[in-house]
């Protein structure tokens, strides 16, 4: 499997807080089957969360020769999960966001709750000059759950979308596990990924993939969870 984000730079964002708990995660995700994964920290302008990207292909280095000497089999690449914010393509000419694995693909975010009103228009000045755009767990926003016309607006758009395996669980609460089912059912996503924050149990991959198995053939969950992303590695 491929994973596309996840927040395993350890020690800048609210994901791993050291070495040693990033190659735990590391670990457990490889025992899961994820061959591949895209480190994807929050960047979110004026915050705490503006990691620089020296800093993260430093961090990301670390982490590569670490599971070299623990003889885990593991490609690691980097990128950023960007908040929406009208100046993005400002901080992608100056280098201070990485695309996923230095591709065309970006990876970027919502507010939780709330609107941002103009995130259609910046989402099209991407697309345009572009940028493949690919929208993080679009289930948890909750003005996507009060109106699901905001996702067909963005496919429209070109947007790629992302989901979260633990939303087919129900780990971000009953609106983001509604709204994944009709996603799933209107077959509406393009990849999943554990946006996986800290350790936990091994198996939960597999738990969300039996319960992708009501809407999806093997051969569509082998697509969402590994040949859709194929792309991103083999650049």
């Amino acid at each position: 499997m491929i994973d596309i984000h996840s927040h395993l730079i350890f020690d800048v964002d609210d994901g791993s807080r050291s070495l040693e708990e990033s190659i735990n995660i590391l670990s457990m995700m490889h025992e899961a089957g994820v061959t591949d994964m895209i480190l994807t920290p929050h960047f979110i302008i004026d915050s705490k969360y503006m990691s620089s990207r020296d800093n993260n292909i430093y961090k990301l280095n670390i982490l590569r020769d670490e599971l070299k000497k623990r003889n885990i089999d593991m490609n690691l690449y980097l990128g950023n999960e960007i908040f929406m914010d009208n100046k993005v393509f400002d901080y992608l000419k100056e280098n201070l966001i990485s695309p996923l694995n230095d591709t065309n693909y970006i990876l970027v975010e919502l507010p939780m709750s709330g609107i941002y009103e103009g995130y259609q228009d910046i989402l099209y000045s991407l697309i345009h000059k572009g940028y493949k755009v690919i929208l993080a767990h679009p289930e948890r926003y909750i003005s996507f759950q009060k109106d699901f016309n905001k996702v067909y607006e963005v496919l429209e758009l070109g947007v790629i979308l992302q989901s979260n395996y633990g939303s087919i669980l129900g780990d971000y609460g009953l609106g983001s596990k509604k709204m994944i089912k009709r996603l799933m059912k209107e077959k509406l996503i393009t990849c999943f990924s554990s946006d996986i924050h800290r350790l936990r149990s091994a198996n939960f991959i597999e738990r969300a993939k039996k319960k992708m198995s009501k809407y999806y053939t093997d051969e569509e969950i082998d697509n969402l969870t590994k040949n859709n992303m194929i792309e991103l590695i083999n650049k």
